[in-house]
């Protein structure tokens, strides 16, 4: 039955829906999707802008160089220099060469308690571990720590070829110490056992030491070598990158924070 008060166009659906509206609302979800994209790249980007003026900041508090300590010469800072994702690993390989310097200390002292056991190879032992002390120290912290340091601080090609050719030689020197072949400098294996069977008790145990030590530095540096060299392949590097940067900025720089 009809009611005179009636509206015969009423209905039972809001005016204010649309029709048109796409119930899956998909563009709209894309387009969120996209902004919070975009904000998360400004943060990124914020934060490094922080790190660089934190860098610069304290290079102007404490000055360029502050390594080593006892007569600065060059800058060395892992975390003001390194991004945070590889903070740990260059932080690791800095420890592996704290313990190869200090390796080759223990090692010249294993070789003075050779020669003062009447080892006759005694003289020729003591005479290579203080040269490997003199040499070895410098010169691998600026031929393979020094260039990965910088290779992950700058990202170029070419810090990561230094890295792998005097690295992979320093990788056969340690073998090569391990073994502790007599007159060779070394109070590695061979030597070690030499001592416990003599016997002489301070050779064989300060080359225990020194044996251990070369066995840590040398098995942890070829950990990390396997895990650079799937970084720098993952990112691309090449030898003609390499060959761009070296006609580019020298060799020079490579060994330096510039």
């Amino acid at each position: 039955m009809n009611y005179p008060n009636e509206n015969p166009f009423a209905s039972t659906h809001s005016l204010d829906t649309n029709p048109f509206e796409d119930p899956t609302d998909a563009h709209s979800s894309a387009q969120a999707a996209r902004l919070e994209e975009i904000r998360q790249r400004e943060l990124d980007l914020q934060r490094r802008e922080q790190e660089l003026a934190q860098k610069q900041e304290n290079i102007r508090r404490n000055g360029r160089n502050n390594w080593p300590p006892f007569f600065p010469l060059i800058f060395h800072s892992i975390k003001d220099e390194i991004p945070e994702a590889s903070q740990r690993l260059i932080t690791r390989l800095y420890q592996l060469w704290l313990v190869l310097a200090g390796t080759l200390v223990v090692n010249m002292v294993a070789c003075i308690c050779i020669l003062a056991s009447g080892s006759s190879n005694g003289g020729s032992d003591l005479g290579s571990s203080i040269g490997y002390l003199v040499f070895i120290t410098p010169l691998s912290f600026l031929l393979w720590y020094r260039p990965i340091y910088n290779g992950y601080m700058k990202e170029q090609a070419l810090y990561y070829y230094l890295y792998f050719f005097f690295g992979g030689f320093h990788l056969l020197f340690s073998v090569y110490m391990i073994l502790g072949i007599p007159s060779t400098g070394s109070a590695g294996l061979i030597q070690t056992i030499q001592a416990y069977t003599k016997p002489s008790l301070p050779s064989a145990i300060v080359g225990t030491v020194a044996t251990v030590g070369w066995i840590v530095q040398g098995v942890g540096l070829a950990y990390y070598y396997r895990q650079i060299w799937a970084h720098h392949t993952a990112a691309g590097h090449t030898m003609e990158k390499a060959k761009t940067e070296l006609a580019t900025h020298g060799a020079k720089a490579y060994f330096t924070r510039g």
